[in-house]
């Protein structure tokens, strides 16, 4: 009997032990992988689709230096894009992907009582971060290591969150758009700028831009509704976000 006992109880552990482990590492996947499909892969692509929208390569700090062109401010008209969104003195803003901070740090000093979340998963990137930031002397920027699936923000810490042409390559969008949700406040609004997909004349390559028609379906499945379309940029869509 002891030894039916001790088999008994081995048995139990082996199998209590085996499940916990089985949960641990389906809790490190994502929640619905099965909602992306594969297919062709692009030149720049991942061969990873979302809603029929193949998803870019992230750019990677090769291309920084194109971040601070001096020819960005006329070609994209960045000042009338941060004065459209409306910041009141003490907002707080995420910038997602803020690759060197070319619209972290402008943002800032849009919102001397408030603060910007810097948001990057690239530790390259993060370094040129704090690199401007000690330059500047900056006191409220604050960078922040974000992962593929979440920008790592405090929940409902944000009245603005805002993404410049990196949309297109998040490699999770929908556990990013979800861990987004969260950290907006209320009334918190998703500022999404991205190249215009629609635009042939456009000339950059065809991942890294997408259409409106694209975007709100993506944003629709993931609780957001388009809130004011701004067409007043050059090259780039201004769409603005709220939470259903």
């Amino acid at each position: 009997m002891k030894l039916i006992w001790l088999l008994s109880t081995v048995f139990s552990l082996f199998f209590t032990t085996g499940c916990r482990s089985q949960q641990k590492q389906a809790a490190l996947k994502p929640a619905k992988d099965s909602i992306y499909s594969s297919g062709d892969t692009s030149a720049g692509g991942t061969g990873k689709y979302y809603f029929g929208r193949e998803i870019a390569h992230v750019m990677g700090p090769a291309g920084s230096a194109w971040l601070d062109r001096e020819s960005r401010p006329q070609e994209e008209n960045t000042a009338l894009a941060i004065a459209k969104m409306n910041l009141s003195p003490s907002a707080v803003v995420a910038d997602i992907g803020a690759g060197t901070g070319y619209y972290s740090f402008k943002l800032s000093e849009k919102v001397p009582e408030g603060k910007v979340y810097a948001v990057e998963i690239q530790d390259e990137m993060i370094a040129a971060l704090k690199e401007r930031k000690a330059v500047l002397r900056n006191r409220n920027v604050e960078i922040i290591k974000g992962s593929p699936m979440s920008p790592n923000l405090p929940d409902r810490s944000a009245d603005l969150i805002v993404m410049v042409d990196v949309y297109h390559e998040l490699e999770y969008p929908h556990e990013m758009l979800q861990s987004i949700k969260k950290a907006l406040k209320k009334d918190g609004r998703l500022l999404l700028i991205e190249y215009r997909g629609e635009d042939p004349a456009v000339r950059i390559k065809p991942l890294h831009k997408t259409t409106i028609a694209q975007l709100n379906k993506e944003l629709s499945a993931n609780g957001f509704s388009l809130y004011y379309k701004g067409d007043f940029m050059p090259i780039q869509h201004f769409l603005l976000y709220e939470k259903k």
